[in-house]
């Protein structure tokens, strides 16, 4: 028994990524698999520890499946009419949809029976598929639909087939497989039963798909809050309107917000119209720096009430034989919103402009060309993802009317992202402009620009690695004292959140690698990583004037794709010349939200952020 122990402890594998590009480096990885499941076999220890740590993820379907990421797999089937829709719904341990002949052990079996309600199937045929019996297929509405199904996290993964009849030619049936995500989640801290915190959060609220996060927290030595409350709900789809819904309650020290949302996105190109309705009341207590005296913190406690409405059209491409017609459209959108201070800092029609009372009419028009390609070990951990590749252009104009008269507003917005050739990697290219205007002069304008590449992935022995590099340049046009960037955080220096970093101009250059490991504990995959970020960022003096500031680090990151939970991550960084630091070496552990590619969907029209 010791024996099959040790060797669990050295040679502990999980298949934790995929290459198109390296089915040979699978296959050795796969062989040693094997061995080590077929020794771990012998004795019913032995093979109950194997059981529970390890999941069976080697397999030439899903390799086969990421390696055709150009092809649609629905193609064949165009024309064809759907007879039956079958809906299978996988355990959220032990399965796969890539395999379906996997089981999981009994705990496996238990936690995914017991103690998880799997999405209801009446749910997931009336809010979640573009497609119903009797219609056309369609390919492009399959394809879109499976990456649908893939964003919304109370699913983990989803795969749609189509079977043909052998008694009626040109009938087929269609099974959608659906793996749902652990939906109880907890956190929290404790130090005293005078100090502590709790949340709790279900993703899908009695297989309704609907989430509710509740949060407390308790402090009895603070003077002005002791006891902090939070909690949010959402419904993803309300029926088959494609409209997600959500309201927010938040009463907590430095935050207090009532708030409800609609909203529904261009989801395909097939979408016709878009939109959402916003409305609530915030109060929060800021605290600033002027850029002009950053060492002094001032608090400033804002009050407002405020709604926000837009509604979008999207029209197929006119020319229909050009080159750019392909998976595009032009969109126009209109939107109104208005803010109203009860509590802010002082204004004047020169001071202070983005606290002051307005409401701004925008509309914008837009075109958008938009496809996605499958693969896997990006931001995830060997889920299936869905990298957007297309183009953007969007023109906004619009009018503001303020307490101190009205001014107008031009914005433009370009981005592209593509799959470059050779396989050398994909590459997302963003460019912003946009400026309020009066009497001819430009206000809080912004001019920005993002350039981001991610190589293939690299093999590395048994597992895989890869590059991550990020450009981001910001400026600001005119702003007030108290509008400003800071480049601390994942918008620059990764790993410090200093207050000091601030000013109306920003340049940085950030690089990481990922080496995706192949070792996994209790489903838990593990990726370790380097990373250095520089960056440059002005006060009231000239951008190329102040310090180089850097951060360089490593660190692991810990996720079990069938949970929800946020990815664990333990980082350690150098930081030699952050402002206010008594010692250059930071050690940090924290949940980090996992990260998606932007899209190339055209929603509200929008003021350009300074971020």
């Amino acid at each position: 028994m010791c024996k099959y122990l040790l060797l669990f402890l050295l040679l502990t594998t999980l298949a934790s990524a995929q290459n198109p590009d390296s089915v040979s480096v699978y296959s050795r990885d796969s062989i040693r698999y094997t061995n080590l499941k077929a020794r771990m076999s012998k004795t019913k220890f032995s093979k109950a520890v194997y059981r529970l740590l390890f999941r069976d993820v080697y397999n030439q379907g899903k390799v086969k499946e990421v390696k055709e990421i150009e092809t649609n797999p629905f193609t064949p089937y165009e024309g064809m009419v759907i007879r039956t829709i079958y809906i299978r719904q996988l355990d959220i341990m032990g399965e796969s949809v890539y395999d379906t002949t996997r089981k999981g052990n009994r705990l496996q079996r238990f936690l995914s029976k017991r103690l998880h309600t799997n999405t209801r199937e009446g749910i997931i045929r009336k809010s979640f598929l573009l497609f119903s019996e009797g219609d056309d297929i369609q390919a492009q509405t399959l394809k879109d639909n499976e990456r649908l199904l893939r964003e919304n996290r109370t699913i983990l993964d989803a795969r749609i087939i189509v079977v043909p009849r052998t008694d009626v030619t040109w009938m087929a049936d269609v099974v959608v497989l659906v793996q749902d995500s652990w939906s109880l989640n907890f956190a929290g801290g404790f130090s005293s039963f005078n100090k502590f915190n709790l949340a709790v959060e279900n993703i899908n609220v009695r297989g309704t798909t609907h989430s509710q996060r509740t949060g407390i927290r308790w402090n009895s030595n603070d003077t002005i809050q002791k006891f902090q409350f939070r909690t949010i709900y959402t419904v993803p789809y309300i029926g088959k309107t494609f409209i997600t819904g959500q309201a927010n309650f938040i009463y907590e020290r430095d935050l207090k917000e009532q708030s409800i949302r609609l909203y529904r996105r261009f989801l395909t190109n097939e979408t016709k119209y878009a939109g959402a309705f916003e409305l609530g009341h915030i109060k929060v207590q800021q605290y600033r720096r002027r850029l002009d005296d950053i060492d002094v913190v001032i608090q400033y406690p804002t009050e407002y009430k405020f709604y926000d409405a837009w509604i979008g059209r999207s029209f197929k491409f006119p020319f229909p034989n050009s080159p750019l017609a392909k998976n595009s459209r032009i969109v126009t959108a209109i939107r109104h919103n208005k803010y109203s201070f009860d509590e802010r800092p002082q204004v004047a029609p020169d001071l202070n402009k983005i606290y002051w009372n307005r409401s701004a009419t925008l509309v914008s028009l837009g075109y958008s060309n938009r496809n996605y390609k499958r693969d896997v070990l990006i931001y995830g951990f060997g889920r299936t993802e869905d990298v957007p590749i297309g183009h953007l252009f969007a023109l906004t104009l619009g009018q503001e009317n303020t307490q101190f008269g009205a001014r107008g507003y031009a914005g433009v917005q370009y981005a592209t992202g593509q799959y470059l050739a050779h396989n050398l990697g994909y590459m997302y290219a963003l460019a912003n402009v946009g400026t309020y205007s009066k009497n001819g002069k430009a206000q809080q304008g912004v001019l920005s620009g993002q350039l981001n590449y991610i190589s293939n992935l690299i093999p590395f022995r048994y597992s895989f690695f890869r590059q991550f590099l990020t450009f981001r340049y910001t400026h600001g046009i005119r702003r007030d004292p108290l509008d400003y960037l800071n480049i601390s955080g994942e918008q620059g220096i990764r790993g410090i959140n200093n207050d000091q970093l601030i000013g109306t101009k920003r340049l940085t250059v950030g690089t990481e690698t990922v080496f995706f490991s192949d070792k996994s504990l209790l489903g838990f995959r593990i990726a370790y990583f380097v990373f250095a970020d520089l960056g440059l960022v002005n006060g009231v003096s000239s951008l190329w004037d102040g310090p180089l500031y850097q951060g360089y680090g490593l660190g692991l990151r810990f996720r079990n794709e069938n949970l929800a939970v946020n990815t664990f991550q333990i980082r350690v960084g150098f930081y030699p010349n952050i402002p206010g630091n008594s010692a250059p070496w930071r050690f940090g552990a924290s949940g980090n939200v996992p990260l998606r590619l932007r899209d190339f969907d055209i929603s509200a029209p929008s003021i350009v952020p300074l971020q």
